[in-house]
């Protein structure tokens, strides 16, 4: 019995469990499974990585304070990060990977990095 490529629907030779004739098939197969899938973790992290990018840049001795118009002028994005730590005291600090922002009174923003 001769399977056929799931791809492009060519004989596929080779081993008994080979499911696709070759790498470009698969990979292409693969791509229309998880095309939607992953243009929305692509589009999430390149704006986790732009928001990280920017706190690094504004905060580079790990302990600063900025407003929220310097944050959104180079394109910081509030709504993604990927942590929040609360302290004992109840303050709450957002975090995107090791830097982190504390809101204040006045629009203005404490930037941390965590150790």
């Amino acid at each position: 019995m001769q399977k056929e490529c799931p791809e492009c629907g060519e004989k596929i030779v080779g081993r008994v469990d080979k499911k696709f004739c070759s790498d470009y098939c698969r990979n292409a197969h693969n791509n229309k499974i998880n095309k939607d899938s992953k243009n929305l973790i692509r589009n999430t992290n390149n704006r986790l990585r732009k928001n990280y990018r920017i706190l690094e840049t504004l905060n580079p001795n790990q302990k600063t304070k900025t407003t929220r118009v310097k944050l959104i002028e180079r394109g910081f994005d509030f709504n993604y990060f990927t942590s929040i730590y609360k302290t004992k005291a109840g303050t709450i600090y957002y975090f995107v990977y090791d830097q982190g922002y504390l809101p204040l009174e006045g629009d203005f923003y404490a930037l941390v990095k965590r150790e």
